[in-house]
């Protein structure tokens, strides 16, 4: 019993390799405290991604709080098998995501597990899923960083880097500086930091007020050595988007905010083509 168990996860493990050296690049999106934008900026990353030409997965591992179906406007979907795997729900031809929303019988209801309960769901999402061939898989991860930040770190190989996400204030900036540091103890490269919320331009007078304060994230990339990806500022259209169903970025306006997070998908590419 005990051979066969080992076979068992011997071969998942392979499966697991296998499907992720199909991969280029593995980023993962984090932060050090919930409420932040995290799932935001992953959903808005994932879509620039996509829509430049790119084929990118998006995976969320928020096993507690899985937004991303809701963000993109399939949380009615559901995940198909195939005799290769699970097949992940199809938002854009270049767009694949899997989330535990899309299997969750009722969305009021919590999951209640323990951590090896959540390490094996996180092994089976990232080795079952039939990703194919990639050129970004965007993982975004729970905050904080315990058991799930941990097994997602821990289980994809060769991770080409941490986006830390996090908003102005102090409180945040506390966790963020934890989270880089998490990272490095890794041994995963840190891409950078985002500074979410990073001030609110008014749609009618254009004035720029700092609900949040500002320059928080920028500073901690300083201290800490790391690249400073950016600001993003605070749109309500991005709020209302988003419980729609409908990504920030695909609206095409010129705003300070769709700008913001092109520059920082610019950033992301330099910093990976940089770091081959």
């Amino acid at each position: 019993m005990k051979q066969v168990m080992q076979a068992e996860k011997l071969d998942q493990e392979n499966r697991l390799k296998e499907r992720m050296s199909l991969i280029r690049h593995k980023i993962i999106v984090m932060s050090g405290k919930g409420g932040v934008g995290k799932t935001s900026v992953a959903v808005n990353l994932s879509y620039a991604f996509a829509t430049s030409g790119k084929k990118v997965g998006l995976l969320d591992t928020d096993l507690h709080g899985p937004n991303v179906a809701k963000m993109l406007g399939v949380e009615k979907e559901s995940l198909g098998g195939s005799t290769d795997g699970i097949d992940p729900v199809r938002v854009l031809s270049e767009l694949k995501v899997v989330s535990l929303a899309f299997v969750a019988q009722n969305p009021d209801v919590p999951i209640i597990w323990r951590g090896p309960m959540k390490a094996n769901a996180i092994k089976q999402l990232l080795g079952e899923v039939n990703w194919g061939t990639l050129d970004y898989l965007v993982v975004d991860s729970p905050p904080g960083t315990g058991d799930e930040p941990l097994s997602v770190c821990q289980l994809i190989p060769n991770v080409s880097g941490a986006v830390i996400v996090t908003t102005p204030q102090d409180v945040s900036i506390l966790d963020a500086r934890k989270t880089v540091m998490f990272a490095r103890q890794l041994n995963i490269p840190v891409i950078g930091i985002i500074e979410n919320m990073s001030g609110f331009v008014c749609p009618h007078c254009r004035q720029e007020t700092a609900i949040f304060k500002k320059g928080g994230g920028e500073k901690a990339a300083q201290d800490l050595g790391v690249p400073f990806l950016g600001r993003i500022p605070f749109d309500p259209e991005l709020v209302e988007l988003a419980d729609r169903g409908v990504p920030f970025i695909s609206s095409g306006k010129d705003t300070p905010s769709t700008r913001a997070f092109m520059q920082v998908q610019k950033a992301i590419e330099e910093f990976l083509a940089i770091s081959k």
